[in-house]
């Protein structure tokens, strides 16, 4: 038996458990907030996600869902004035998503904050993240899917320098665009 077949730990089955425990209770929270938890997972998904990620496609490959389940969610969050759809600058035939005021003012108060927290109590923050990173890196091998990293962390990220654009020191050379500091700090769908 393959080490990727083998049955997994004690200790990695209880791990997987509580996180499985976890994500239940956020979205209890998620629940007691108005939305539904995958209205709340597009909502934390545009807020991290740099200005090319803000799709539709990109969403729903985020999320590992379908892009008519990905439309009913953007339907109900456009309808609860929570996200707005624009036609795309880059591309005329697509539309770019941008959360609303309404939106961002939700997300201060959602449920996964309380659970960071908690983490960041427990003094593991650091190891748990990357402990949870492989694994996430794991599964989306094993299941085909993309990275969706930080652009900072992209082989096609340039760091600015000498001769770099006021305000936009970086730069992606896949896309070939100028990229500001916090653009840098952004999930891309781009990613490599």
């Amino acid at each position: 038996m393959k080490k990727s077949e083998s049955l997994p730990s004690g200790l990695a089955l209880r791990a997987a458990f509580l996180l499985e425990r976890l994500a239940r209770l956020v979205r209890a929270g998620d629940h007691a907030g108005g939305l539904a938890p995958a209205q709340w997972e597009a909502l934390r998904y545009l807020a991290r996600a740099n200005r090319f990620s803000r799709t539709p496609a990109a969403l729903a490959d985020y999320l590992g869902a379908t892009r008519g389940t990905v439309s009913q969610t953007l339907i109900a969050l456009v309808g609860k004035g929570l996200v707005r759809k624009s036609e795309s600058s880059r591309d005329r035939r697509s539309v770019e998503l941008t959360l609303t005021s309404s939106g961002v003012a939700l997300l201060e108060h959602e449920a996964l904050k309380d659970l960071a927290r908690d983490i960041d109590a427990s003094g593991e923050a650091d190891g748990l993240a990357r402990g949870l990173e492989s694994a996430l890196h794991q599964a989306l091998v094993r299941g085909g899917g993309r990275a969706f990293g930080v652009c900072r962390t992209c082989r096609h990220f340039r760091p600015g320098g000498r001769g770099a654009k006021a305000g936009k020191p970086h730069h992606c050379t896949l896309l070939d665009e100028p990229l500001a500091d916090a653009d840098a700090n952004l999930v891309c769908f781009e990613h490599t």
